[in-house]
């Protein structure tokens, strides 16, 4: 994994699933930022932080975010700011 750090603009609505495996819940929040070079990238974030991204960001917020980049080109996001 990579570590990386991100400024962007939410571009689209922020999807919000559960997963169950096993006897474990897990959340995932996803939605796509687009980046000062125009670049459009996925971001996903896991249980609390899929929480906190539902209920606090909304599209077209403005964010900063350090995450871990994945081979898909995704970020799992590890800290978010709104800016």
């Amino acid at each position: 994994m990579n570590i990386c750090f991100c400024i962007g603009k939410i571009i689209s609505e922020i999807e919000f699933k559960f997963i169950v495996n096993s006897k474990k819940y897990f959340s995932i929040s996803t939605f796509k930022i687009k980046l000062e070079n125009q670049s459009i990238i996925t971001v996903k974030g896991y249980n609390k932080m899929a929480d906190f991204c539902y209920r606090r960001l909304l599209k077209n917020d403005n964010i900063s975010l350090f995450g871990e980049l994945n081979s898909k080109g995704e970020i799992k996001i590890l800290e978010i700011y709104l800016l």
